[in-house]
């Protein structure tokens, strides 16, 4: 016969002991998912992608990052942040169609990194996102970083990234582990506040600031042909 006091006491004591499991597992498991992204192998395809042209780079006060063809009859400017998971959203949509005004030489981009998410993280891969500009890789690289934006992209992992990009210079790795950009990205984040871009992504055309709404393939490519 059953001991109804024992009954009545396992009753007590195995929700909390649920309780104490379920957050152990969840402890366990968040442990291992910063693991994997600090700690994952970055992988790229072929040295990245064909690169166009660095018109302006990095370095000139107050001035974007600027790639395409010189003689373009519109800009694209672009006001990001690398840990930034709406800026991922709409490279996915768009990042095409970017790709494409850029290569026929209709639009020139210009890329203005800023650090709105994160203070550690977001200023880290704009660094290194100057670095790889500096050596022709600067659309492979928000490639790579948007292409896999779970991962953490620690400073080892941004390393392993310009080589994977072949990236072979001592100056990219010492403008990575220096932080060699960060005098230039506080005069992009001042340049941004006078035009008081408050958030990421914001895309202006031609000088004219977008829409939320028109931040898709189509808007961007009407907002071009009605300003060229």
């Amino acid at each position: 016969m059953s001991n109804p006091l024992l009954q009545e006491r396992r009753r007590r004591i195995s929700p909390g002991i649920v309780v104490v499991v379920v957050l152990v597992l969840a402890i366990v498991a968040a442990v291992g998912v910063d693991y994997w992204r600090k700690h994952s192998k970055v992988e790229v395809t072929a040295n990245g992608r064909p690169e166009p042209a660095v018109i302006t780079g990095p370095g000139t006060d107050g001035k974007g990052i600027t790639v395409g063809k010189t003689g373009a009859k519109s800009n694209i400017e672009l006001y990001l942040d690398f840990r930034c998971p709406h800026c991922e959203e709409f490279e996915t949509a768009t990042g095409a169609t970017l790709d494409k005004l850029v290569e026929d030489g209709t639009a020139t981009i210009t890329y203005w990194p800023l650090a709105f998410v994160s203070p550690e993280d977001s200023p880290r891969l704009a660094n290194a996102f100057a670095a790889s500009a500096a050596n022709g890789k600067a659309l492979s690289f928000v490639d790579a970083i948007y292409g896999d934006f779970s991962k953490a992209w620690t400073t080892d992992q941004l390393m392993q990234l310009g080589t994977q990009l072949g990236i072979n210079d001592a100056k990219y790795q010492a403008a990575v582990n220096g932080n060699s950009y960060a005098g230039w990205l506080d005069s992009v984040s001042n340049a941004s506040n006078d035009r008081k871009v408050t958030g990421t992504p914001t895309v202006f055309v031609n000088g004219k600031q977008l829409d939320a709404g028109k931040l898709t393939p189509d808007g961007i490519k009407a907002a071009v042909e009605s300003s060229s």
